[in-house]
């Protein structure tokens, strides 16, 4: 299949923060945890339904992708991208995530 993947902006700046976290700690960690989200994201080129339907959304293609400690929350779009739209730490309240907000 040929499936693009893109990062928002706001998932470009979730995986700038939870490297930016990690390497506090570990350099070597905050590259590998990266580096492992980057490859449970790539799986959906090939499954873009992997993740189930997300809650905030009644939209059947806005889905997310649970890894680890994140919550991947992507679009799919036709049956030629899929846009992610955030990266999130199951520990934060996804209410104050920017990529989600009751903006009518």
């Amino acid at each position: 299949m040929g499936l693009t993947i893109v990062y928002s902006n706001i998932a470009q700046q979730d995986l700038k923060g939870i490297y930016n976290y990690i390497r506090r700690d570990s350099v070597r960690y905050a590259r590998n945890e990266v580096q492992l989200i980057r490859i449970a994201i790539r799986k959906l080129k090939s499954n873009s339904l992997l993740g189930k339907k997300f809650e905030k959304s009644d939209d059947e293609l806005t889905r997310e992708l649970i890894f680890r400690n994140y919550r991947i929350v992507y679009d799919i779009i036709l049956d030629k991208q899929i846009i992610i739209l955030s990266i999130h730490h199951h520990a934060r309240s996804i209410t104050n995530n920017p990529a989600f907000t009751d903006e009518d």
